[in-house]
């Protein structure tokens, strides 16, 4: 994992004063990197039973997109508000520096082709508050799905993200700051 930490740039004061934004553009440009960063987030998941990775837009659908592939599964996005057709399922939560919301069809998993009760795994890109994470566990929850799992790139430990994930569910992370 060392050499995956390599290709993460800190970028400090951004997008806000205070703020270290994880910037994973030279990890995605690095064919060797990005295989191996996709290869280590979906080794813990191999052989638990999943019907789709759901990633949390922007930078979770990137990771989720290449796991669900890697998986051998479907892929359902977890959208920012305003980017679906209404009717949409949603729900507000907090981030580090400011609020947002995540959507679905209001059809739920159903409406994604995926039967109620469908078993998903989470993916994104950073916990750092757990704002984000645990909205999107929670919607999936709202849209009737069972979540087995999560896994991140980057866990930033100051922040203490992980406090909001439930410790019955499994959260994987293959870096920590």
């Amino acid at each position: 994992m060392n050499s995956l930490r390599t290709l993460i740039r800190d970028v400090p004061n951004f997008p806000r004063p205070g703020v270290v934004f994880k910037d994973i553009g030279p990890l995605l440009a690095d064919p060797t990197g990005f295989t191996a960063c996709i290869t280590a987030l979906a080794a813990p998941w191999r052989d638990v039973p999943i019907d789709a990775v759901c990633g949390i837009e922007s930078r979770g659908f990137i990771f989720g997109a290449a796991m669900a592939l890697a998986m051998k599964t479907g892929f359902v996005p977890l959208r920012k508000v305003g980017k679906l057709p209404p009717p949409t399922l949603g729900i507000d939560y907090d981030l580090e520096y400011g609020s947002a919301r995540l959507e679905i069809s209001s059809g739920g998993l159903g409406a994604q082709g995926l039967p109620a009760g469908a078993r998903v795994l989470l993916v994104d890109d950073v916990l750092a508050t757990g704002g984000t994470l645990d909205a999107g566990r929670r919607l999936l929850e709202q849209a009737g799905a069972q979540v087995v799992g999560a896994g991140v790139v980057i866990e930033i430990d100051g922040l203490r993200g992980r406090m909001r994930w439930p410790e019955a569910i499994p959260l994987r992370t293959l870096l920590r700051c």
